[in-house]
């Protein structure tokens, strides 16, 4: 037997210790957001970098930012051979509302294949499968390339103290390419490689009237109610067909290539289960001309996030309102600039918001689009270990979320990702009853196993 074949063994016959060590990370509710959580912050983070140091890490530490720590491991055993910076995060989603979640979020359970946890798929899964795959290969033969390991833990609030993390380490974090284990696949039997990120670009945008809220029945009708001017402003920022307003939005948008549209074409995909996926909506919506993988993937949007305004108690209370709200996020496509949406924005207000109310905006999270390139032979190693686990060979799809990390390291370390990750779209991300599929779980870990022999 080779030296990938007994890792892979060594993995297989320690499913359930795998199994046992993932319930450990799942149980320590590392929310990001919830400063009460705190503590179990720095509890998921010391976990990590003990379980790195175990396996075989010559270095392990959590290192302070401006907000929650990072967790650095590093094995540079293999002169001549690429340096490989692993990404994954810590933190986790609010469970909120819990009264819909079947079992304890960080309990663990098990239903089937599955495991139930808020965390699960997104992504201590993810970590931990590396982990495993790093240690059993250290077990029988060693790191055939060098590893250094980046886990940070506020992903799940924009990545805010990430940026300057990485500016001032980039000597520590120098590396060949990173490979960013937070992604999925499309189905348990059909691997996939995201070559492709949408950016985010989020604001609050507030719209302001009188001074405190009035009574309706007094003032109603004299003066124009916040709460109505910014629905009516909203309302405005898409048109008929489904398309942005806002004044130069798709200036810098790509144009879907034909060869590349037709390869987005052979993704498997059924309209009509995307629609039960997404918890069944009456029908699906969104810009005219285009198929739903790509209005999902090569096309950006502009979403409304929240609301707020008024009373929303429960009962009666006949009040105008003195103020209103609306969280909104744009998901954008390589060449997108956020700084430049975000004017954009501002000018789509200046224009359209009526004399008798005053408007601010206000930035919260943003980051580029990411296009990788799918001939590099990093993306072929993947390539070729997920058809060596997998039985057949993996689709390349663009992902409509975005994920910081991976403009940050084109951007500031000049390495491109490789992003290999092993969730379902059925995983309930974010959601209550978050999943992982355990079978992916066990592939996962095997495909760690390979890609990283690939390499070599």
């Amino acid at each position: 037997m080779t030296a990938v074949d007994n890792a892979v063994k060594f993995a297989r016959d320690r499913r359930e210790t795998a199994l046992a060590e993932l319930k450990e990370l799942l149980a320590i509710p590392s929310i990001s957001t919830l400063p009460e959580h705190k503590p179990d912050m720095r509890r998921a983070a010391e976990w990590l970098a003990a379980e790195l140091k175990r396996v075989g890490m010559t270095r392990a530490e959590i290192m302070p930012t401006a907000g929650h720590p990072v967790v650095y491991a590093e094995w540079l055993g293999a002169p001549g051979k690429q340096t490989v910076l692993v990404y994954g995060h810590y933190d986790v989603q609010p469970v909120d509302p819990l009264d819909e979640w079947v079992s304890d979020p960080f309990a663990g359970q098990i239903r089937g294949d599955n495991i139930f946890a808020r965390g699960a798929s997104d992504m201590k899964g993810q970590d931990v499968a590396f982990i495993k795959a790093a240690e059993a290969l250290m077990q029988n033969g060693g790191l055939p390339v060098n590893i250094k390991v980046l886990i940070e833990g506020e992903e799940e609030i924009g990545s805010p103290s990430l940026g300057e993390f990485i500016a001032a380490h980039a000597d520590l974090l120098k590396c060949d390419f990173s490979l960013n284990c937070d992604g999925g696949i499309l189905r348990p039997d059909l691997p996939s490689i995201a070559y492709g990120l949408r950016g985010l670009a989020y604001f609050e945008v507030w719209v302001r009237g009188p001074e405190h809220d009035l009574h309706s029945g007094m003032f109603g009708g004299t003066l124009h109610n916040p709460a109505q001017a910014l629905c009516e402003l909203i309302a405005g920022m898409h048109d008929a067909d489904g398309r942005v307003t806002l004044p130069g939005f798709y200036d810098k948008v790509r144009r879907l290539a034909p060869d590349e549209r037709a390869a987005l074409a052979r993704r498997p995909h059924d309209d009509e289960e995307w629609r039960i996926n997404a918890a069944s909506p009456p029908a699906l919506y969104g810009e005219k001309g285009f198929t739903t993988v790509e209005r999902v993937g090569v096309r950006p949007t502009l979403e409304v996030n929240g609301l707020y305004s008024g009373f929303i108690g429960e009962g009666s209370k006949t009040v105008l309102p003195a103020k209103a709200m609306a969280k909104v996020s744009m998901r954008l496509v390589p060449d997108q600039d956020p700084n430049e949406v975000g004017q954009q924005l501002r000018e789509h207000l200046r224009r359209h918001a009526p004399p008798t109310v005053t408007w601010e905006v206000r930035d919260l999270t943003s980051g580029p689009g990411v296009i990788v390139e799918r001939d590099s032979p990093h993306v072929k190693a993947a390539v070729a270990a997920l058809k060596s686990v997998f039985g057949v060979d993996p689709v390349f799809i663009r992902e409509g979320g975005s994920v910081p990390i991976v403009g940050m390291i084109q951007s500031q370390l000049k390495a491109e990702s490789v992003l290999m990750g092993f969730g379902l779209p059925d995983d309930n991300l974010h959601a209550p009853n978050e999943k992982l599929h355990l079978p992916n779980f066990y592939k996962g870990i095997e495909a760690y196993i390979h890609f990283l022999h690939n390499l070599a």
